[in-house]
């Protein structure tokens, strides 16, 4: 498969810090031209984070986007959508066997040991990270860089995503070590984080991804 080159993550933990309503900010991500949208939320799934991501699902189909759950499997079984497991999630060989073999499936790793093993599993796309450093994460694996990151795209043939601290300074030597698509939350998300700002954020990193 061919992914953008452009990963947008809704993470509703920093949405929530800049009080961004989800909505807002994946409507707004959508209009700036998303391709795909990665709903990542890592409390509790209630009813109205399911209708939160549910109303996300319908916007994406709307323009044609792609539209990705993390962690959970039984989410995306009932959004009839993509997903994406990390390392401590369920093994994609069983994610896979749930969700049929028509949806999109990524798989995180952090390492080239596990990124080999990972390129032999039934997966779309393999993210790698964090390479640089992040505070997305609470307990973030080892920052690879980029020297590292050339170093791993060459073990395996599977579209990458890379993740973990990347901005519009560092996106381009990102691509340019090898990723196929970068993965971005924090620098998505302006001070003041409102559908226009964010428009605006999107609107320059694509111009910056495009060129």
């Amino acid at each position: 498969m061919t992914l953008p080159r452009l990963y947008p993550i809704l993470d509703t933990a920093s949405l929530a810090a800049r009080t961004c309503p989800v909505e807002t900010a994946a409507q707004a991500m959508l209009d700036g031209g998303a391709r795909i949208l990665q709903f990542r939320h890592k409390g509790h799934f209630s009813r109205d984070v399911f209708a939160q991501a549910e109303r996300v699902r319908a916007m994406c189909r709307g323009t044609g986007a792609l539209f990705v759950i993390d962690d959970r499997a039984d989410i995306a079984m009932l959004l009839d959508c993509g997903l994406h497991v990390g390392q401590d999630d369920l093994p994609p060989s069983d994610a896979r066997r749930l969700i049929g073999a028509n949806r999109l499936l990524g798989f995180s790793t952090h390492n080239i040991e596990q990124l080999k093993s990972a390129a032999e599993e039934p997966v779309d796309y393999l993210a790698i990270g964090p390479i640089f450093q992040t505070g997305s994460k609470r307990n973030p694996d080892p920052v690879l860089g980029l020297a590292e990151l050339k170093t791993l795209r060459a073990a395996v043939q599977k579209p990458l995503v890379a993740i973990g601290g990347i901005t519009r300074e560092n996106a381009r030597a990102v691509l340019d070590a090898g990723a196929d698509s970068v993965a971005v939350i924090a620098d998505l998300l302006p001070e003041v984080c409102d559908h226009d700002n964010v428009r605006a954020r999107m609107a320059e990193w694509q111009q910056l991804l495009n060129k």
